[in-house]
């Protein structure tokens, strides 16, 4: 059986694509992935082993940024965690956690208040987390990480808003490249020890985006989002039969 078997999606990438963790430091030790034209799949962290290589891959990455690190989180009902492998190393991985009665979500926290403004309006919200891109890896793979949470989200299971919560330094970077907006003022966040910021995105916003622009890659034009990056939507029914019975 192909290795892309066990994927959810696979891809090529080009060494053109490079720089999604805006506003970082250049300097950081042991993080290049020399990139020329690869492939990279993206797979489901159902297994102990792939959890293990997603949580060396949020240490590293945290780590060196001086953030502590919060406990592994499992593969369990309203939590998935996704990662990207080319050459059998682990260069990207994010977990979406998905709002339940019993166990809310990591920002309710620091922002319960907020969150619960929105579930007076019947809004379901999920939370991207645990984000963490290797240093000279494509855009591509963040792109992919976050289009298949959408699709998981969205299509699967009916949830209408991203709620995320980010570093000051970072909130920038999410408004201009997904079109987050800002749902509550500068906290600590007591997970990572760091400040952190609230954001907001309604997933039919994000539809509209990827139906305007997924799989555009270099030929979007003027538009500066990471949208043209995203799968192209004939891609989706294949991902969501893919999540639905839980391969990858």
């Amino acid at each position: 059986m192909r290795e892309d078997d066990h994927s959810i999606i696979s891809f090529e990438s080009p060494s053109g694509l490079q720089d999604t963790n805006a506003g970082e430091k250049k300097d950081a030790p042991d993080l290049d992935h020399p990139i020329d034209q690869q492939r990279f799949h993206i797979r489901m962290a159902n297994s102990t082993g792939r959890r293990e290589a997603a949580s060396l891959l949020i240490k590293k990455m945290y780590g060196w940024r001086g953030y502590a690190i919060d406990p592994s989180v499992a593969h369990t009902l309203n939590r998935i965690t996704l990662f990207a492998e080319t050459g059998g190393a682990t260069v990207g991985t994010m977990t979406l956690c998905l709002d339940a009665d019993q166990d809310g979500l990591p920002a309710d926290e620091n922002f319960q208040a907020k969150l619960d403004e929105l579930r007076e309006q019947g809004r379901r919200l999920c939370e991207p987390s645990r984000l963490a891109i290797d240093k000279g890896v494509s855009k591509r793979v963040f792109a992919a990480l976050i289009h298949i949470s959408y699709i998981y989200a969205y299509n699967i299971h009916d949830y209408s808003d991203y709620v995320i919560e980010v570093n000051p330094r970072h909130v920038m970077f999410y408004k201009r490249m997904l079109g987050f907006r800002d749902f509550g003022g500068e906290r600590h966040c007591t997970r990572v020890g760091a400040p952190a910021v609230l954001l907001r995105l309604e997933l039919d916003y994000m539809r509209k985006q990827i139906r305007k622009f997924g799989g555009l890659m270099e030929q979007h034009g003027n538009e500066r989002s990471f949208y043209p990056y995203f799968f192209p939507t004939w891609d989706e029914p294949g991902i969501t039969d893919r999540l639905v019975l839980g391969k990858g």
